[in-house]
C-alpha cells in the first residue's frame, strides 16, 4: 500500500457567529489577506526608513505616506483579483451570471489579475504623489512574498488548488469528493500533490529571501526596477513549475483535453496558470536588463 497523508484536521473558519439569524465568519483565507497587507504596510515603512539603501541615500517617500499607497494597494488586489478570475478563469459562467461577479465572499480570486491591480495602483499612487514609480515597485515587490505565503498556505488549510495524484510519500489525502476521484485502476487512498505548500514554498519563502539577499547584501534598490524584475521573473518562474504537478481547472478539462492545456502545443501544452506566467517572465527579464545597464546610484 503506498504512503500517504491524511488531511489535517482544521476547519476553513476560526470561528463563527450567529447575529439575528445572520451567521458571520472569520476564515484563515481573509486572515492571510489581512496579515499579509499588514506585514507588507511594515516592511515599506521599515523600507523607507533606511535612506542609505536607496539611490542617492533618500528614500522615495515618507514612511507616513505608505497607509495611503496601502489603501491604493488593497483595491487594486482586490478589484484585479476578482476581475481576474472573472476574465481569465470563468468568463462564460459571469457572462451569464453578472451580478455574481460581485460576490468576492464566495471566493474566487486570481493572482495574475491581482498582480495587475497591484501595479496600476502603485503606478497611479506614485504618479499622484510624484514618487519614483520604479523605486515604489521594487518596494513593493519586496513587502509581497509574505502575502504569498500566508495565501498559499490558507489555500492548503481550504482544501483546494490541490495537485495531481501521486504516489510520493508526500501526498495529501485531501477531502471532498473531488479530490479522492482518482484515475480507474488506482490502488489505494487518491493522495495528492500539495501544490500549495510547493507554491507557498517557492513563491513566498524561496523568492523572499533571495529579495531580502538582494537588497540587504547587493544593494539592489539603488538600481530602479531590479527587485520588481526580480520578482516579476522569480513569481513566474515559480509558478511555471508548480502548475506541472497541479491539477487543472475543471473548466478547461474535456474528454480530448484531460490536462487541462489552454495552449496545446502537439503532446504539450501550458495551463492557464502557465499562460498567464509567461508575460510576467518576460517584463521581468526586460526590467532587469535595462536596471542593471543602468549605473548604480
Amino acid at each position: 500500500m503506498q504512503a500517504a497523508i491524511p488531511f489535517p484536521d482544521i476547519t476553513p473558519e476560526l470561528f463563527s457567529i450567529e447575529i439575528g439569524g445572520l451567521t458571520l465568519a472569520l476564515r484563515w483565507y481573509a486572515l492571510a489577506y489581512i496579515a499579509g497587507f499588514l506585514i507588507a504596510w511594515a516592511i515599506v515603512v521599515v523600507l523607507m526608513k533606511r535612506p542609505r539603501l536607496w539611490p542617492g541615500r533618500a528614500a522615495p517617500m515618507a514612511p507616513g505616506q505608505v497607509e495611503g499607497l496601502l489603501t491604493w494597494v488593497i483595491i487594486g488586489v482586490i478589484l484585479g483579483g476578482r476581475l481576474g478570475f472573472v476574465l481569465f478563469y470563468q468568463p462564460a459562467y459571469y457572462l451569464a451570471h453578472p451580478l455574481e461577479i460581485l460576490a468576492v465572499w464566495q471566493g474566487g480570486m486570481a493572482f495574475h489579475g491581482g498582480f495587475l491591480g497591484a501595479v496600476l495602483a502603485g503606478w497611479l499612487y506614485a504618479r499622484r504623489q510624484g514618487v519614483p514609480a520604479l523605486s515604489l515597485g521594487d518596494a513593493m515587490a519586496l513587502a509581497t512574498p509574505p502575502g504569498l505565503f500566508l495565501g498559499r498556505v490558507a489555500n492548503f488549510i481550504n482544501a483546494e488548488l490541490w495537485g495531481r495524484p501521486t504516489t510520493m510519500p508526500w501526498g495529501v489525502v485531501f477531502p471532498g469528493p473531488a479530490a479522492q476521484a482518482c484515475p480507474l485502476g488506482w490502488e489505494g487512498p487518491c493522495a495528492r500533490h500539495p501544490t500549495q505548500l510547493y507554491e507557498a514554498g517557492l513563491e513566498g519563502l524561496v523568492l523572499g529571501l533571495v529579495l531580502l539577499w538582494l537588497v540587504l547584501r547587493r544593494d539592489a534598490l539603488r538600481r530602479p526596477g531590479l527587485v520588481a524584475g526580480v520578482f516579476f521573473a522569480g513569481y513566474g518562474v515559480a509558478r511555471l513549475v508548480v502548475e506541472v504537478w497541479r491539477e487543472a481547472d475543471a473548466q478547461f478539462v474535456s474528454p480530448d483535453n484531460p490536462m487541462g492545456h489552454v495552449l496545446r502545443l502537439g503532446e504539450f501544452g501550458l495551463q492557464m496558470g502557465q499562460l498567464l506566467s509567461l508575460p510576467m517572465i518576460l517584463a521581468g527579464l526586460a526590467v532587469i536588463a535595462w536596471a542593471l545597464r543602468r549605473p548604480p546610484a
